[in-house]
């Protein structure tokens, strides 16, 4: 791997770029919060070579998202449910929309 793979890889939103300690930071919680989630399924991280978590930018989205909710005194494991539904309901939009516009550029069905 060259230095310009390792920086195309830091654009991936999928891509475990962050340590726990700086995922919690950049989303204002703490790392005991980024393990309840873990433990709770919303999240998986991924574990470098040494056993540490590493997290992702769309990890990092979701996480953000669950704890706005905690904030807002919604119970955690509720908050993860909460979260699941939502990133579930935006893939089937988004599938729905790939269709509806496969669809329209086929054209009207012939009878």
């Amino acid at each position: 791997m060259t230095a310009d793979d390792s920086y195309d890889r830091l654009e991936d939103d999928d891509y475990p770029a962050y340590t726990m300690g700086r995922a919690a930071a950049m989303i204002g919680a703490t790392q005991g919060f980024l393990r309840a989630i873990g433990e709770a399924r919303l999240i998986t991280p991924l574990r470098s070579e040494g056993g540490h978590r590493r997290y992702s930018r769309y990890q990092l989205r979701i996480a953000a998202r669950a704890r706005e909710l905690v904030d807002q005194g919604t119970p955690i494991d509720a908050a993860c449910r909460i979260v699941i539904l939502e990133d579930q309901l935006e893939e089937a939009q988004r599938i729905n929309a790939e269709y509806r516009s496969a669809a329209e550029a086929a054209g009207p069905p012939v009878a």
